[in-house]
Formats: structure tokens, sequence, C-alpha cells
């Protein structure tokens, strides 16, 4: 994930990639402070992307626990 300004510095975006697809995410626009935040590390990365990504990080968490299942299964556990 990252931010960037648009060319006057005035609005702010950020993007994220899943998967690994190319083109990433469609960008969505964030206040300025959120952006500073963000550059100076000062933000949650999980709780940044909960917030601006949340139907991607539904699928992503039961992803995780579809295969937390499996290999628990898989175990015997």
């Amino acid at each position: 994930m990252s931010v960037y300004p648009d060319r006057a510095g005035v609005r702010w975006w950020t993007k994220a990639w899943f998967n690994g697809k190319e083109e990433g995410e469609p960008s969505v626009e964030i206040e300025e402070r959120m952006a500073v935040q963000f550059i100076h590390c000062q933000v949650d990365k999980d709780a940044w992307l909960e917030e601006h990504y949340p139907k991607q990080m539904e699928i992503y968490h039961n992803a995780i626990e579809q295969t937390k299942e499996q290999i628990l299964q898989q175990y015997n556990i």
C-alpha cells in the first residue's frame, strides 16, 4: 500500500495491491494529515487497510480462516 498526492499536492490518495494484482485496487482519497501519519509510520497498516479496503480485507480474513481450518483438519487437531 502507498500514499501519494495529486500534481498540485492538494489532494492525497492511498492505493493497495492484493494478490499480486498488477494494477492494484482503485485509489481512495484521504486527508493530508492521514497521508503524513502514514509516511511517518504512525498508522496501523491492518487498520488502514480495513478502513479503506474493507471488502478486500474481508476476503483476506476469510482466506486465512479457511487455510487455518484446513491445516487443523489435516493434522486432526
